[in-house]
């Protein structure tokens, strides 16, 4: 079942975004920036359709009065593709999201082109430390517009139960535009797996963690804060995948 379940979604996906995603492509530069991404909220919602009511993938989310009414960074876990579609409907209903990305995903066909259009920020990971003035450089832009600006600090999808080394980036950021932070955990990766065809069925727990100000922190203790709660709160709603924390329970 979960093997037609997923066959259909992919059909779906494929010709829902080569219909939708040129919307997005021509709507920046015609109608304006802010066009791109109402188109490319259409074009989510309609895949979000697709995961919920055929692959039967839905969210829960924990915390939503955490989340400031102002732009902010937030910092997530990285599991899987879902939650950079469902993590957008945590922010307030009048508000955007960005994402920090490696500039590769840009030239992916119709998906990239719709990303390029909703000027995503997008960096070169091999710049070293040019990559982190890129992402203050855009990502004060964003936040000046009222964007919020999502990052995973770990860089890359990791599976349930791993973690790898949190990134300077987000923390970065934040410190050298003076906003707030909110952490996020989430456990999407047990139903959609990390570059795995197969989903299947379930709900989705989104945690929000407290928003907090890192103006005049460290980058270190800023990376570190965030850190200790995502991995706190994996523990939690997730403590099968770490045996310290199942034995606890």
């Amino acid at each position: 079942m979960n093997a037609i379940r997923s066959t259909l979604f992919m059909t779906y996906a494929i010709i829902w975004s080569v219909l939708s995603a040129p919307l997005v492509v021509i709507a920046g530069p015609l109608l304006g920036g802010v066009w791109a991404y109402r188109f490319g909220r259409v074009w989510r919602l309609g895949t979000q359709w697709g995961v919920e009511n055929l692959l039967g993938i839905r969210p829960q989310v924990i915390g939503r009065e955490n989340m400031p009414d102002e732009a902010c960074v937030i910092m997530a876990k990285h599991q899987s593709a879902w939650e950079t579609m469902t993590l957008q409907d945590c922010v307030p209903d009048d508000a955007f999201c960005v994402f920090v990305l490696k500039q590769e995903l840009l030239k992916v066909p119709f998906v990239g082109w719709g990303l390029a259009a909703m000027k995503m920020i997008s960096i070169d990971r091999n710049a070293g430390k040019n990559a982190l003035d890129q992402v203050v450089t855009q990502g004060r832009e964003r936040l000046k517009q009222g964007y919020y600006v999502i990052i995973f600090p770990e860089g890359t999808r990791v599976a349930p139960g791993e973690k790898r080394r949190y990134k300077p980036g987000g923390a970065y950021l934040a410190t050298h535009v003076g906003c707030k932070v909110v952490p996020i955990a989430h456990n999407a990766g047990e139903f959609w797996p990390r570059q795995a065809f197969l989903k299947k069925p379930g709900t989705v727990t989104i945690s929000i963690g407290p928003a907090f100000d890192a103006t005049e922190m460290s980058e270190m203790d800023v990376n570190q804060r965030v850190e200790d709660w995502i991995e706190a709160e994996m523990r939690r709603i997730s403590p099968h995948r770490y045996p310290d924390a199942a034995q606890a329970a």
